[in-house]
């Protein structure tokens, strides 16, 4: 969690002191990108990435992997670790926000309402998190092509979330990064946390394996 939380804390340390080089380059990434999504003819396509990537969507959607995970594949332990990061993950995302409290980008004509803090990125926080746990969650259970398939389709997912924001104007981004690596340290960390220090030759193979980790 330390190799993610420390660009993330010193990015924060930048925002909230005000730091010129940074200020100045989402100013400017910003306003490129929201003039370039308007004259491209794009906005009702960003609104629509916008309302089907709201973490509350993006959670929801995950329920039925849980429940296939817990119910057919068996992993039921696994699968209440994946609930509690999701939900964790949303929580100490909206908690970041109240700590930073980063104004969202100001444009002269907007192109969409929002409202809140702006780092780090909702969106891209809770994607990064509910994607990386559900990818280690169904992880042993996928043969390597179904494993290479899911890997790339939830990164390209994030990068169109991420992309986004940016060019709707509802983040700067240097919140995207935030909530990317964030959201992924997360994950990673409650899974460390979760399977423990485990002997390299047994437990940690058979969790890897499909079946339950030990506590």
């Amino acid at each position: 969690m330390s190799a993610f939380a420390l660009p993330v804390a010193v990015l924060a340390f930048a925002v909230r002191e005000h730091a010129h080089a940074l200020v100045d380059l989402d100013a400017r990434l910003s306003d490129a990108a929201t003039r370039w999504a308007r004259r491209a003819g794009i906005v009702p396509a960003l609104a629509a990435v916008q309302a089907a990537a709201q973490p509350w969507v993006v959670y929801t959607a995950s329920v039925p992997v849980l429940a296939w995970s817990a119910v057919r594949l068996g992993l039921r332990s696994r699968t209440t670790w994946a609930f509690v990061t999701m939900m964790g993950s949303w929580g100490l995302g909206a908690l970041s926000k109240l700590v930073v409290r980063r104004v969202r980008p100001v444009l002269d004509d907007p192109l969409t309402v929002t409202t809140g803090y702006s780092f780090p990125s909702g969106h891209a926080l809770n994607f990064a998190a509910a994607s990386s746990t559900v990818l280690v969650l169904l992880w042993p259970r996928l043969r390597p092509r179904a494993r290479r398939l899911l890997t790339v389709g939830l990164v390209a997912l994030a990068l169109v979330v991420g992309a986004d924001r940016v060019l709707i104007g509802a983040h700067f981004g240097s919140d995207v990064i935030a909530g990317y690596l964030l959201g992924a340290g997360l994950s990673i960390a409650s899974w460390i946390a979760f399977i423990g220090p485990t002997p390299p030759s047994s437990s940690a193979r058979s969790s890897w394996s499909g079946s339950e980790p030990l506590p």
